[in-house]
C-alpha cells in the first residue's frame, strides 16, 4: 500500500492499482468534481472493478479534464480581450485627465501675461 499526499489529504492506493493505472491515479487525484473522500473511495472500489467500469471511469475523467482545459483556454483568450479594451480604456482616461491638467495650468498661469504686460511696456518706450 501506497500512501500519496495531495493538498494535504493523505490517499491510501493498493500498490497493484499504482502500477496498473497510473493514468487513472492522476485523473482521480486531479479531478475538480471529485471530493477527496470520494476519490479515496474510487481508489478503495477500484480492484473489484470490471475492465469496463474502469474505462468508462477513465473516458469520464478524460473527458472532464478535457473540457476544463477548453474552458481555461477560452476563459484567457475572454480575460485577455477585456484587458486589453480596459487598458486602452484606461490609457484614453489617463490622457483626458492629463489634457484637463494642461489646460487648468494653463488657465491659472499668469506667466504669459506677464511677459505680454513686459513686452507692451518695452513697446510704449
Amino acid at each position: 500500500m501506497a500512501q500519496v499526499t495531495r493538498n494535504e489529504f493523505t490517499f491510501t492506493i493498493l500498490d497493484e492499482i499504482q502500477v496498473k493505472y497510473p493514468d487513472l491515479i492522476e485523473l482521480v487525484l486531479g479531478s475538480e468534481s471529485i471530493d477527496n473522500n470520494e476519490k479515496q473511495y474510487w481508489f478503495d472500489i477500484l480492484p473489484s472493478m470490471t475492465d469496463e467500469q474502469i474505462d468508462r471511469l477513465f473516458n469520464i475523467l478524460m473527458t472532464e479534464k478535457r473540457q476544463l482545459e477548453e474552458l481555461n483556454v477560452k476563459y484567457q483568450d475572454e480575460i485577455k480581450t477585456l484587458n486589453e479594451k480596459h487598458l486602452i480604456q484606461w490609457q484614453s482616461l489617463q490622457s483626458q485627465k492629463t489634457k484637463e491638467k494642461i489646460e487648468a495650468a494653463e488657465k491659472t498661469d499668469t506667466s504669459k501675461d506677464e511677459a505680454n504686460d513686459a513686452l507692451n511696456m518695452l513697446g510704449s518706450f
